[in-house]
């Protein structure tokens, strides 16, 4: 019998950065999104359901837009990140505006997700390929977790800089993450274009491709309760899955395999890079491998 895994897609901020679900705009030739071509492939690699993190007040338009398309491929769930989710104990102050990041953004998850799951961004297209190697780990049996890596090289943009987690790997391991703000054609800056670093097109790095085992959410509902008791009044404070992650590799807890996609990730960073992503994605559908999208 095939093992179940999930696919845990992270669109609570979709609203807000588009300004609204009826803006974001189709780049498939039958008006799908990003979100469709992902799911396809995440279904066609062993995926059995898909979980979306939303909030209520998008619901009604995700639902409509997005939701009605895939549930006709896939068991879906939807769970809501709302700020006043909180462990017991802790009370959402009045004027907190912003989500509570990425990690609170999965621990919204733990009612619904008991087994192993992906995690991945609503708005990214990882390929195929990236797919298949996390629904191949995710079904074997180990305590341990991983993330697919890109070569940077195949995650940058024509249209102005990128900011990317860069990875360092022991062993096939994960052994750190670096963010870089600013990296423009394999070069990052960290003066605003006063000096520039160059990197190796091969640099892996992360794009929040994550596979986790069940036991995530009791790491990470144990830190939310740390990082709430020293910052629930900052109203800007994020609490970040990637810390969650490095902090459990630091303490010898977990190991994380790093999986190396060599497929392109397209996104939409800027306005002038949709057109790269419509040409990409309608390449990929006529040579047959979206039938039935």
């Amino acid at each position: 019998m095939a093992k179940d895994i999930t696919l845990v897609v992270m669109a609570a901020g979709m609203g807000s950065r588009f300004g609204g679900l009826k803006q974001i705009e189709p780049v498939g030739k039958n008006n799908e999104v990003l979100l469709d071509f992902s799911v396809y492939d995440a279904v066609k690699a062993g995926f059995t359901k898909v979980v979306f993190v939303i909030k209520h007040a998008i619901e009604k338009d995700f639902k409509a837009i997005i939701g009605k398309r895939i549930e006709k491929m896939v068991e879906v769930r939807y769970v809501f990140q709302e700020n006043d989710v909180l462990p017991e104990g802790f009370v959402c102050p009045e004027d907190r505006v912003k989500p509570w990041g990425t990690a609170h953004a999965i621990l919204c998850c733990k009612d619904v997700v008991k087994e192993p799951f992906a995690v991945v961004n609503a708005d990214d297209f990882y390929g195929r390929s990236a797919f298949k190697k996390i629904a191949d780990f995710l079904k074997k049996e180990t305590k341990d977790y991983c993330m697919v890596g890109f070569r940077l090289v195949n995650t940058l943009t024509e249209n102005g800089y990128v900011s990317r987690g860069v990875c360092e790997i022991k062993d096939n391991k994960l052994a750190s993450v670096t963010e870089r703000t600013k990296i423009v054609d394999c070069k990052y800056t960290e003066d605003d274009g006063e000096s520039w670093t160059p990197m190796s097109p091969d640099t892996v790095v992360s794009m929040n491709l994550w596979g986790f085992m069940p036991d995530i959410f009791g790491y990470i509902e144990d830190g939310f309760k740390e990082f709430l008791t020293q910052n629930i009044n900052v109203p800007k404070s994020e609490y970040y899955l990637p810390s969650v992650v490095s902090s459990l590799i630091e303490k010898g807890e977990k190991q994380v395999e790093v999986l190396i996609a060599e497929d392109k990730w397209y996104g939409v960073t800027y306005k002038e890079d949709k057109q790269n992503v419509v040409d990409a994605i309608g390449a990929m559908v006529d040579a047959g491998m979206y039938e039935n999208l």
